[in-house]
């Protein structure tokens, strides 16, 4: 199930954080509660992409994404992502998700996230994410504008596009084989 109970109590503090520019790094922490838990009593891999949608929920609330998303009726997607697990997450571990959108291209935001108890990295994921806008991906350049952000067009990190490189290659749709 959906952890809505986080969900909620990290859009109600929003208006006590500080905000932030769309391409500052954002955290969020909760602990973590037996129901995240697998058969092995660590966090399960699928909660730890639900945590992640948090945290990219909470720097699109501090930056004003969500609001320029209400503005203009958009929605937003994950359109494909890769993680990376080095520690286990146990119960009653605090946790911190750290969120930054590390550069775009005309149709994708990439976003890094990192997973952190006791101020070690527990895992890391990459994702391709995009605003929507009845159904089609919106540009980039439309939801930068929104959002106000001026001056802000890095490269790609080389690991980013080697990771898109790569995803290109992978056959699609996928063999039923």
């Amino acid at each position: 199930m959906f952890p809505l109970f986080r969900l909620m109590k990290m859009a109600v503090h929003q208006r006590s954080r500080p905000k932030l520019r769309f391409n500052e790094m954002s955290e969020v922490s909760f602990y973590c509660r037996p129901w995240d838990l697998d058969l092995q009593l660590e966090v399960n891999n699928g909660r730890v992409l639900t945590l992640y949608d948090i945290g990219r929920m909470d720097l699109a609330f501090r930056c004003g994404l969500i609001k320029a998303l209400r503005r203009n009726r958009w929605g937003l997607a994950v359109a494909g992502g890769s993680n990376r697990f080095r520690k286990r997450v146990h119960f009653p571990s605090k946790i911190t998700i750290k969120t930054q959108a590390v550069g775009y291209d005309e149709r994708w935001i990439y976003m890094s996230q990192s997973m952190w108890v006791k101020g070690e990295a527990a895992s890391n994921g990459l994702f391709r994410t995009c605003v929507t806008e009845k159904g089609r991906a919106v540009s980039t350049d439309r939801v930068i504008e929104a959002l106000g952000v001026e001056d802000w067009q890095p490269e790609l990190p080389d690991w980013v596009k080697a990771w898109i490189a790569a995803d290109e290659k992978r056959p699609w749709p996928p063999n039923s084989d």
